[in-house]
């Protein structure tokens, strides 16, 4: 059984310009559900990559299964720029992602400019209520 999507991430994901066809970068995306979620509204012509720093968040994901066009990977934004990934994402997203909340200056520099690698051009990024799309590097 896959877990439900709470009334703040169901708010959340209902609130992206989400459409078919689109590639999503989740950032800090735990268990799944909002990936999940994504994955759904994109459909089979898109693409989703969930992706946080703990194994145990991972695992969970995983378990919980998803279609063929959703995929987790381990790893920290701030050092996350695979060259494969390049340019391929229209969106990301990290809701309550803690390298992004301000407090970590150095590390929020980092994350941005990995985050600047994986959109492509045009490419948006949502966090919490923040113009995030502005703070990206040109």
């Amino acid at each position: 059984m896959t877990p439900q999507l709470s009334p703040r991430l169901a708010a959340a994901v209902h609130a992206l310009p989400l459409r078919e066809g689109m590639a999503v970068l989740e950032i800090g995306c735990g268990p799944g559900a909002m990936a999940r979620e994504t994955a759904r509204i994109v459909g089979g012509s898109g693409h989703v990559l969930g992706l946080d720093r703990s194994a145990r968040a991972i695992g969970q994901a995983r378990a919980a299964g998803g279609p063929a066009w959703l995929d987790y990977a381990e790893g920290a934004i701030e050092d996350f720029a695979p060259a494969d990934l390049a340019g391929r994402f229209d969106l990301a997203v990290a809701l309550r992602v803690g390298v992004l909340d301000g407090r970590h200056p150095e590390g929020e520099t980092a994350a941005l400019r990995c985050i600047a690698h994986l959109l492509a051009p045009g490419g948006q990024l949502f966090i919490d209520g923040q113009d995030a799309t502005a703070r990206l590097p040109r």
